[in-house]
């Protein structure tokens, strides 16, 4: 995994990574296309200010634009990386602002991506998919109490109720929130795409879309890491499609408890794997002793049957790359402020979402250009 963070380099204040995040060409290009969109009324508050506000929220992990606001109106050095204190109010007005305007910060981040990659040629090389839970910031329960009226009406309409797994600080169980679907470098840890959804949708029906949106921004990954229960054919399908290897374990399914997953066997005993052919979809197995006639077969890849083996080391080293994920989610939640949420809706909180993304990517790359990597 490369690391981007030098230690022989002092760190930096927060303030003065704002203002070189603002000065960056990706996020200047944000804030000329969001000016294009002022032409009438008061002047107001910078956009840059604006913009800079979203990145102190996510920088500082604030949970609420009310205290985002409060910061900045005490901090001086914030205060010059920004060139002005903009309100709470016009804070939630920008948000509104951006949902409407959505396809522009989606540019912003294909941007910030793209400038990564020049920057860290291994970045996509290899990828990681998972979902993690989001609990919304409001009650689902059906009732209002026990044994009491149902309930009429939801603080949070959009949001559903999901499951999700236990961890270490809490068990596994119901939920009722959101789910942030993630496509994550495995070799970087950082981000590549993500898409929120309600928990009520499962992992395995996105993962095409973000595989989609992988290629959709120019990256070629080699393979893409999964965890079992992404282990159905629609994700095979999706992997192939982006000439992504797919790295994912077995359910027990029929044909797993049958055990037609093992490599072939003949009287000499188990055949073993010897190289395949990505192009052809092809695996090579060969007779242990080579006394079998042909001593080696080609088979077509199939679910059961990998170009990576299940059983290879090579197989083993990239599942391990999966907890980069895990990784990444860890990073946004605490470090970037993604959870707890304190925002309601699927729009705020996608919203909310891609403000983190942006805040850590474009943070990433300011350390790669200040801190060239060893080749």
């Amino acid at each position: 995994m490369t690391s981007l963070i030098d230690p022989t380099v002092p760190r930096g204040s927060a303030a003065a990574l704002i203002s070189k995040l603002l000065d960056s060409q990706e996020i200047v290009g944000l804030i000329s296309e969001l000016e294009s969109l002022r032409w009438t009324g008061r002047k107001g508050y910078s956009i840059r200010s604006l913009v800079g506000a979203c990145l102190v929220k996510s920088l500082y992990a604030i949970p609420t634009w009310s205290r985002t606001a409060a910061l900045i109106a005490e901090h001086r050095a914030l205060q010059d990386a920004l060139g002005d204190a903009p309100s709470v109010y016009a804070l939630y007005r920008f948000t509104t602002k951006l949902r409407e305007h959505k396809p522009m910060l989606d540019a912003c981040l294909a941007r910030v991506t793209e400038s990564l990659r020049a920057e860290l040629p291994e970045y996509g090389q290899d990828i990681a998919i998972d979902a993690s839970d989001l609990p919304a910031h409001g009650n689902g329960q059906r009732f209002l109490s026990k044994d009491g009226p149902e309930r009429e009406t939801y603080s949070d309409p959009d949001a559903s109720w999901g499951h999700r797994s236990a961890i270490s600080t809490r068990k596994g169980g119901g939920f009722y929130g959101y789910k942030l679907h993630a496509a994550v470098c495995a070799r970087t840890d950082l981000p590549i795409t993500v898409q929120v959804e309600t928990a009520r949708a499962h992992e395995s029906s996105i993962a095409d879309d973000l595989l989609q949106r992988v290629r959709e921004l120019k990256f070629q990954p080699e393979t893409a890491t999964l965890d079992k229960g992404y282990d159905v054919a629609p994700v095979y399908d999706a992997c192939e499609r982006v000439g992504a290897l797919p790295i994912i374990p077995l359910r027990k399914t029929p044909a797993v408890k049958r055990g037609d997953h093992h490599a072939p066997e003949c009287e000499h005993g188990t055949w073993k794997f010897a190289g395949a052919d990505a192009k052809r979809k092809l695996a090579k197995w060969r007779c242990p002793t080579h006394e079998c006639q042909p001593a080696s077969v080609w088979r077509k890849a199939t679910r059961l049957h990998p170009l990576v083996p299940r059983e290879s080391k090579r197989w083993g080293d990239l599942y391990r790359g999966r907890g980069s994920v895990e990784r990444a989610f860890g990073r946004l939640k605490n470090e970037a402020g993604l959870a707890p949420l304190r925002v309601r809706g699927l729009e705020r909180v996608a919203l909310h979402a891609d403000l983190c993304i942006l805040a850590t990517l474009a943070s990433a790359l300011a350390r790669a250009r200040a801190v060239p990597l060893a080749a």
